[in-house]
């Protein structure tokens, strides 16, 4: 399986999580995705991960996976310069199609059931949203917005 070599000097990094995973399936998916696609980390907000055998690529042993306790915990741990960017549909969110990554971005996303609230959502540097008219599954959702990201690097 190919994989997307991870360019940090001229294209920066990022990192992508879930606040309140409701499936641990889908952390799972994300973090496989991540991984091929070229993410530096993944993390998980409040809920903790646990492995599971599904995982062929073995994305544990290559990328690492942070766990924070509260949105507080993560923005304390932000690198240095890195843009937290919220996933959500809201009449203020950014489309996905006109946004421009960070060079160093950190992308927050909600699980399917209650997304990101508001609080969240003030604590974020930029909210984005993807097409459609309904919330997609959490790791797909994570998926298209990496592929976007990845789409749109200028080499």
């Amino acid at each position: 399986m190919a994989r997307l070599k991870q360019q940090y000097e001229g294209n920066g990094f990022y990192g992508i999580g879930i606040l309140n995973n409701a499936n641990e399936f889908n952390v799972g998916t994300l973090w496989r995705t991540a991984y091929i696609l070229g993410a530096a980390f993944i993390f998980t907000v409040t809920k903790k991960y646990k492995p599971q055998s599904s995982d062929v690529t073995k994305a544990w042993t290559k990328i690492p996976l942070f766990h924070y306790r509260t949105i507080d915990e993560l923005k304390w741990n932000l690198p240095h310069s890195t843009k937290l960017i919220g996933v959500e549909m809201t009449k203020e969110s950014i489309p996905l199609i006109q946004f421009k990554h960070p060079i160093r971005g950190v992308y927050l996303l909600g699980n399917e059931k209650i997304g990101l609230s508001e609080n969240i959502l003030d604590e974020c540097e930029s909210v984005v949203s993807l097409p459609g008219d309904s919330s997609l599954n959490v790791a797909v959702a994570g998926s298209i917005l990496m592929y976007d990201r990845v789409s749109k690097i200028e080499i």
